[in-house]
C-alpha cells in the first residue's frame, strides 16, 4: 500500500490511520445524543456536525442523505449501499490528505476543527448498529478440531458436515454489547459429577467462564424472503468487520447443549469493538483462508479464493491487580469459511437477512498452543493451567479479570488498518438467585 499522509496529526502506529477511516457511533459531554462518527488517529470526527457545517459540500452523492449521520445507529447509512460507503470514505480521506483538494472544508477551517473533532478519550462509544439478528458460525477449523479432540478424540474430532457447510447457530442479539461494557458472570445449571450414574445438575455460578476470539461482519443489504443471496453477490451485502468476544460458560454449555446446541451458555454477553472497519479498507489485506480438502457444493464456490483477511489478532488478560499477560496471538487467516460463504449459506433457504444483522466467525485459533483463541483449548478443558506474567495461574476467568482483544492489518506504522480495543471485565454473579 502506498503511504497516505495527512495534514492532521496522526500518531505513528495508530490503528486509525488515513488508510482506515472506520465508522462508529459516539456521544460527547456537550451532546448526549448518539450520532455517527469516524475515527482518525486519536480523534473522532463527528459527522453530524461536519455535515451541518457544509463538510460534504463537495460530495453531491451524499448530500440528499446527510440525515443518516444524525441517526443513533449506522443502519441508515449502511443501507445506502457499498458504492456510497466507498465514496464517503474516500472523500473523508481526501479531506484529511496532506495535499487535500478541499482545504477550505477542514484543513484551514479551524472553527469546524474545534466543533467536530473530539479526542477519543473524551467520547463515549455506543453499539454501532441496531442488531435485529445475530448468527454465530464455527468457521475456525483449528478450534473446531481442538475442541472435538477434547470431547470425541482425534478420529471423530470434526463432524461429517464440517467441511461441507458453514456450521452456525442463532445467537441472542439483545446481549451484544459494545467494548467496555462489564460482563456479569452467569448463573445456571451445571453437572458437577459427569461420571455419576445418575445425572442430576446443581444451580451455580459459572465456574468455567471462557472467551472466544472472533470477528464479526455486519450486513448492509437486505434480501427478500425466499430469495437467497448468490455467492457472486454476497460481498456487496457486507458493510464491514469488528472484533468480537463471544463469552462462553463452558460448564453450563456441557450440560445444556444436547440436543439443540448453545443456549444460556452463550446468551449472557457478546462484546464487539466500537469502530467498524469498512470492507473497502480491508480490501488490500485480502488473502486465502485455510485449505478445504473436501469438494464443496457449487452454490458455495467463490470465483476469488482470496476472500479472507490477514488480520493479526491478540488477546490480553489483565487481572484485578492490574497485571497484564498476552495469552494468545494468531491470524484471521485461520478460518475455513469466508463471510460471503456464511451469508450465502445462511440465506440459501430464502432466509431474509436485514441491514444490521451480525455474523460471527466462530473462534479463531492457530496450530500452536500460543495461538488458541479460547481458554478451553489452552487448558485442555481444565487439565492444565495458564501461567500469567505476575505468577498467577488461570484455567478459566476469575472475577475482576479483563480481556482485551486487538487486531490490526499492515506493517507500515503510518498506514495501519486496525480495530482498536474489544474489552470486557468480569463482574461477580448475582447471589440472590441461589
Amino acid at each position: 500500500m502506498s503511504p497516505l499522509r495527512s495534514w492532521f496529526s496522526i500518531p505513528r502506529g495508530s490503528h486509525f490511520s488515513l488508510a482506515n477511516i472506520p465508522f462508529g457511533v459516539i456521544s460527547t459531554a456537550s451532546s448526549k445524543a448518539p450520532r455517527v462518527a469516524v475515527a482518525i488517529g486519536d480523534h473522532a470526527l463527528d459527522l453530524e456536525i461536519f455535515a451541518a457545517n457544509n463538510g460534504f459540500s463537495a460530495l453531491s452523492t451524499i448530500q440528499p442523505h446527510q440525515a443518516v449521520f444524525s441517526q443513533p445507529t449506522l443502519n441508515a447509512f449502511a443501507a445506502l449501499g457499498r458504492p456510497v460507503h466507498s465514496v464517503v470514505r474516500k472523500y473523508i480521506q481526501s479531506v484529511f490528505a496532506e495535499n487535500t483538494p478541499y482545504p477550505e472544508v477542514l484543513k484551514t477551517n479551524s472553527s469546524l476543527q474545534k466543533q467536530a473533532l473530539f479526542p477519543l478519550s473524551q467520547v463515549q462509544t455506543h453499539l454501532p448498529f441496531k442488531i435485529g439478528d445475530y448468527t454465530d458460525f464455527y468457521a475456525g477449523l483449528n478450534h473446531a478440531y481442538n475442541v472435538g479432540v477434547l470431547f470425541r478424540g482425534p478420529t471423530n474430532a470434526l463432524q461429517p458436515n464440517y467441511k461441507h457447510l458453514p456450521v452456525g447457530y442463532h445467537g441472542r442479539a439483545s446481549s451484544v454489547v459494545v467494548s467496555g461494557t462489564p460482563i456479569r458472570r452467569p448463573n445456571g445449571q451445571i453437572l458437577e459429577n459427569p461420571t455419576a450414574e445418575k445425572k442430576v445438575p446443581t444451580f451455580s455460578a459459572c465456574r468455567k467462564l471462557d472467551i472466544e476470539l472472533e470477528l464479526g461482519a455486519f450486513i448492509c443489504k437486505a434480501n427478500r424472503m425466499g430469495e437467497p443471496v448468490p455467492i457472486s453477490e454476497a460481498e456487496e451485502s457486507l458493510f464491514g468487520v469488528v472484533l468480537m468476544n463471544d463469552w462462553s460458560a463452558r460448564d453450563i454449555q456441557a450440560w445444556e447443549y444436547v440436543p439443540l446446541g448453545p443456549f444460556n451458555a452463550k446468551n449472557f454477553g457478546t462484546t464487539i469493538s466500537p469502530w467498524i472497519v469498512l470492507a473497502d479498507a480491508l480490501g488490500p489485506f485480502k488473502t486465502k483462508g485455510l485449505e478445504n480438502d473436501s469438494e464443496i457444493l457449487p452454490y458455495l464456490k467463490e470465483k476469488d479464493d482470496k476472500s479472507f483477511y490477514d488480520i493479526r489478532l491478540q488477546v490480553d488478560l489483565k487481572t484485578a491487580s492490574g497485571n497484564l499477560t498476552t495469552i494468545s496471538k494468531t491470524s484471521s487467516r485461520n478460518l475455513l469459511w469466508s463471510f460471503p460463504q456464511m451469508l450465502t449459506h445462511h440465506s440459501i433457504t430464502g432466509c431474509p437477512m436485514q441491514v444490521g444483522d451480525l455474523l460471527g466467525s466462530g473462534t479463531i485459533s492457530g496450530l500452536e498452543p500460543s495461538e488458541r483463541g479460547s481458554l478451553l483449548e489452552q487448558n485442555e478443558n481444565g487439565k492444565t493451567s495458564i501461567k500469567l506474567s505476575c505468577g498467577e495461574e488461570r484455567k478459566f476467568l476469575e472475577n475482576g479479570d479483563e480481556i482485551c482483544i486487538t487486531g490490526v492489518c499492515g506493517s507500515d506504522e503510518e498506514n495501519l488498518v486496525g480495530f482498536g480495543d474489544c474489552t470486557g471485565k468480569i463482574e461477580p454473579a448475582l447471589t440472590f438467585l441461589r
